[in-house]
Parts: C-alpha cells; sequence; structure tokens
C-alpha cells in the first residue's frame, strides 16, 4: 500500500502540522514516510502545502506530480491541485471560501465543514484535526492510536493538555465528512 497526499491551504490553517502528524502517526506504524513541506515568505496568510507519502515499500522520491488524496483548504490550492488527483483518487475540501467547487467527474470528491465545525467547538485550532479526522474516515491509512501519538509527539510539552480537545475535534471531523461524489 501507497498514499501519495497534497494537504494545500492558507498558512495558519494548520496545513503542515497536519501532515507531519500523519507522518508521524504513519512512522508508529511501521511504515515508510516522506514529508515534505512548501510555503510562501509571508507564512501566516501565504499558500502552505504538503506532500505526505506512506508506503509498506521504501520511498524512491518525494517529488510527485499526481496524488491517490488532494485534502484542499482554499480557492488558490483548488485551482492549483484539483487536476493532479489521479482518477479514481480522492478530493477532500472545506467548502469555506471556495467560490469554484471541484467538477471532475473521475474522482470520490468529499467534503468537510471544518471551519463551522471548529467554530461549533469554540477553538479554530482544531480546524486541522476536523480535516484529518474527516480523510481518515474516508481512507484509514493510519490507526487511531497511532495519530494520537503522532500528535503528541509534534506537539510540544505545554501543549500537551490540549490533546484531548485536538482528539474530540478528530471524532467530529470522522462523524461529520460528507461523500459527494463516488466514481
Amino acid at each position: 500500500m501507497t498514499e501519495e497526499i497534497i494537504i494545500a491551504g492558507f498558512g495558519g490553517q494548520g496545513v503542515l502540522s497536519m501532515g507531519k502528524i500523519l507522518a508521524y502517526s504513519g512512522i508508529m506504524q511501521d511504515k515508510e514516510v516522506s514529508w515534505m513541506p512548501s510555503y510562501g515568505p509571508e507564512m501566516r496568510g501565504g499558500t502552505a502545502n504538503v506532500t505526505v507519502i506512506l508506503s509498506d515499500e521504501r520511498i524512491s522520491s518525494p517529488v510527485l506530480k499526481h496524488y491517490d488524496t488532494a485534502i484542499i483548504l482554499n480557492q488558490q490550492s483548488m485551482d492549483k491541485f484539483e487536476e493532479t488527483v489521479k482518477p479514481g483518487g480522492i478530493l477532500l475540501y472545506d467548502p469555506n471560501g471556495i467560490l469554484k467547487h471541484p467538477t471532475r467527474k473521475d474522482i470520490n470528491i468529499f467534503k468537510i465543514e471544518g471551519a463551522a465545525e471548529a467554530s461549533r467547538m469554540s477553538n479554530s485550532k482544531t480546524f486541522n484535526m476536523i480535516i484529518l479526522g474527516a480523510y481518515l474516515k474516508i481512507k484509514p491509512v493510519v490507526n487511531m492510536e497511532n495519530v494520537l501519538k503522532g500528535l503528541k509527539k509534534s506537539l510540544p510539552d505545554r501543549h500537551h493538555h490540549l490533546i484531548p480537545v485536538n482528539e474530540e475535534a478528530i471524532k467530529v471531523g470522522i462523524e461529520k465528512v460528507q461523500s459527494l461524489q463516488t466514481v
């Protein structure tokens, strides 16, 4: 099994940390892992994306042009990455701020209202964990026990008290993700 993922949005949405948590979770499951971030110099508010590869076999290159899954969190990323999803692949997106929704007919499309759910939880910082939960419901490439270990590994010790809130956010994402199109 090899899963090639692009996570893309604005800096400050937790794109890179979501990728890091997936990568750590893969390591905890003895998978081969690649984590390759890319972001503009402006950081918060600028574009950010991360490529994560999880595999049972050695990974030859972290550089990809096509992905099994694209997790899209803003319109710029939708414009750039919708076409890079392999036929039969998955596009998961948060519709908040998306004006042009995905139009491809040869991919599986899911949405999660991550921003709205984070607002309901009264904690905007849970946004990326809601998105991660939605993805793991669609494609459980790592198990929850290892996700929590990955979360603990990626958070500084001073933020470990937030792990239960993040775990709850993952569960919200699992519960609230919606399938819009399956092929």
